[in-house]
């Protein structure tokens, strides 16, 4: 018999209880974000500022908007998170089983920040919105401490720069 798979980063991630997800709706901007990607890891010099927009659709699914700039262009791209069972968890898939990627929302104060963990395949990533692109140091304390409990750590987070937006893309510049 083969021992059973090991749990899942994702699963200990406990989602942020009681939130409505029409408090997450509108504008966010990406302040940080820590992953062991390496192709973050090799163009982190090249951040771009990188600004959402979240839609609730259907009063369980959202979509997602990304805008951000690509050799100088603005560029949206559009996601759809599909609900679980899970209250705060979502689906994000993609053309392939391997492209699919479990979302969940670790902890939020909607009028603020939201700290979003990401896991595709046995690699998680963990991401900070919010409502300024610029966060309280209190904020910054709590993304710090999730991405530990992940076993992240400083040397593969990266902070975002605060202007040079993009918040519309003309429709030759949008990826669904």
């Amino acid at each position: 018999r083969r021992p059973p798979s090991p749990q899942s980063a994702l699963e200990t991630v406990a989602a942020q209880e009681g939130l409505s997800l029409h408090q997450l709706s509108g504008k966010w901007f990406l302040v940080g974000m820590a992953s062991r990607c390496s192709y973050l890891a090799e163009h982190s010099h090249q951040l771009e500022a990188t600004m959402v927009t979240m839609t609730i659709l259907d009063g369980q699914s959202l979509a997602i908007s990304t805008f951000r700039k690509l050799d100088r262009m603005c560029w949206e791209i559009r996601q759809h998170y599909l609900p679980t069972q899970a209250p705060g968890r979502f689906l994000l898939k993609g053309h392939r089983e391997s492209s699919r990627v479990d979302v969940v929302v670790g902890e939020a104060d909607p009028s603020s920040f939201v700290i979003l963990y990401y896991q595709k395949g046995r690699n998680i990533s963990v991401k900070l919105y919010g409502r300024a692109s610029l966060v309280s140091d209190a904020v910054m304390d709590k993304f710090e401490q999730h991405v530990r409990a992940v076993g992240l750590s400083e040397d593969v987070t990266y902070y975002f720069p605060t202007y040079g937006f993009c918040d519309s893309a003309d429709e030759f510049h949008v990826l669904d």
